[in-house]
C-alpha cells in the first residue's frame, strides 16, 4: 500500500473528496487505515478516552502515547498529531515541542489551532521542515474562553485567517463549526485543502471523531454527526450475551476449552 503523503493531500484540492477520522489506538488505526487518507490523533482523546469534559488538560505526554500507538496500527494513512492546548503559546515553545513530536513519533504532521495570529507560528514550524495543518473557525481549546461551543459568522474574518495561514504554509486547514454557505467561500478564497467538521459538504474533505460516527457516544448527538453505526447498543447487547452465558455456564463451551 502507498503511503499517503503531504503531495497527495495537496493535490486533492478541487478534485476528490479528502477523508479524515480520529483515531487514538493501534486497533482503531488499524480498522480506519485502508479506508481513510489521514486520521487525526485528536486532543478529543481527552473527552473520549479520560473521561474530561473538554480537550484543554491533554498533554504533550498523552498525545506522544496514543500518536505512537496509532503509527503502529497505521501503515497507509497520513497521521496528524494534534497540538495540546498550551503546547505552542509562541514560536519558541511550539518549535520545541512540535520537534518532539517528530522526534518521539511517526506522525506525518501536527495540526494546531487559530487563524492570523498563529501565522507566525505555523511560519517557524514549517521554515523547520514540520508540516502543519490549520484549525479555523470553532476551536474547542477557546471553548471556556467563548462560553462554550458556538458556531462562527464572520466570513471576513474567517476568510482572512484561512489566507493567512495559507500564507504562512499549511498543507490544509479543518474548519470546524461554520455555516455552509460560509465555508464554501472560505474554501473557494484558499488553494490548499478545506477538511470540514460541522461546515456543510462544499468544502475539500470531512472529518469525524470516530465515537460519534460508529455511535459509540450516547450523551447527546451533535447535528453535524451522522450515526454510521449504532457501537454502544451493539456492544452492549453484546457484553449481555457474555454474561448471561457465563452466569449460566454455557461460556465456554467444548469448542472454546483446551
Amino acid at each position: 500500500m502507498k503511503k499517503v503523503t503531504v503531495t497527495d493531500i495537496k493535490s486533492a484540492k478541487n478534485g476528490r473528496k479528502i477523508v479524515m477520522i480520529t483515531a487514538y489506538d493501534a486497533l482503531f488505526a488499524k480498522l480506519f487505515d485502508e479506508y481513510v487518507d489521514i486520521i487525526l490523533v485528536g486532543d478529543s482523546l481527552n473527552m473520549v478516552f479520560a473521561g474530561k469534559p473538554d480537550t484543554l488538560s491533554a498533554t504533550m505526554k498523552q498525545m506522544i502515547y496514543h500518536t505512537k500507538a496509532v503509527c503502529n496500527g497505521a501503515k497507509r494513512s497520513f497521521v496528524v498529531f494534534d497540538m495540546p492546548y498550551g503546547s505552542y503559546t509562541d514560536k519558541k515553545k511550539a518549535l520545541k515541542n512540535a520537534l518532539k513530536v517528530y522526534k518521539k513519533t511517526d506522525a506525518d504532521a501536527v495540526k494546531l489551532e487559530g487563524g492570523a495570529k498563529k501565522a507566525k507560528i505555523v511560519e517557524e514550524l514549517v521554515k523547520n521542515g514540520i508540516a502543519v495543518m490549520g484549525h479555523i473557525g470553532l476551536m474547542p481549546q477557546q471553548v471556556r474562553g467563548e462560553g462554550g461551543y458556538k458556531v462562527k459568522t464572520d466570513k471576513e474574518k474567517l476568510v482572512k485567517d484561512a489566507q493567512a495561514l495559507e500564507k504562512a504554509g499549511v498543507f490544509a486547514i479543518v474548519l470546524e463549526g461554520v455555516k455552509a454557505d460560509i465555508a464554501k467561500e472560505i474554501t473557494q478564497s484558499v488553494k490548499v485543502p478545506v477538511i470540514g467538521i460541522g461546515a456543510g459538504k462544499d468544502v475539500d474533505g470531512q472529518v469525524i471523531v470516530w465515537s460519534d460516527m460508529l455511535g459509540f457516544f450516547e450523551d447527546f448527538k451533535p447535528k453535524f454527526v451522522k450515526r454510521y453505526l449504532q457501537g454502544a447498543k451493539l456492544t452492549k447487547e453484546a457484553l449481555q450475551r457474555y454474561a448471561k452465558e457465563v452466569e449460566e455456564g454455557v461460556f465456554p463451551s467444548k469448542e472454546e476449552s483446551y
